[in-house]
């Protein structure tokens, strides 16, 4: 696993994380609940697994928002945070905004664009 650190935060502060090596993947995500967890028409992620990933903050919150899935956010401010869901067992997602420096983490693929709104563009359509 590479040595690399990245830092990030909610938009409070209140909760951080570092992840550690490379992400397993970065992706836009087009369903519908990250659609409506971020208030956006999709949401990229860049997916760790779980032992590469430390969550820290006493306003740090799970949501099962769906069977199987937890979304965490902070408490105080409501940032999205991580994601796990049984489907991609061992695994931990991060938003990538969230991240101190999110320019770093370029999507290379899109999830679920059968649920993309009509108008937003898949990574190939650009």
């Amino acid at each position: 696993m590479s040595s690399e650190k990245r830092t990030g935060h909610c938009l409070c502060g209140a909760v951080t994380f570092e992840t550690r090596g490379a992400p397993r993947f970065v992706s836009n995500c087009h369903c519908e609940s990250c659609r409506r967890a971020s208030s956006a028409p999709s949401m990229t992620w860049a997916g760790f697994n779980e032992d590469q990933v430390t969550l820290s903050g006493d306003t740090l919150t799970a949501f099962a928002s769906s069977p199987d899935v937890k979304r965490f956010f902070c408490g105080a401010c409501g940032s999205p945070i991580a994601f796990r869901g049984e489907k991609w067992p061992g695994e931990t997602h991060i938003p990538v905004c969230a991240f101190e420096a999110p320019g770093e983490l370029v999507p290379t693929s899109d999830h679920f664009a059968e649920e993309r709104l009509p108008w937003a563009a898949l990574l190939g359509q650009r």
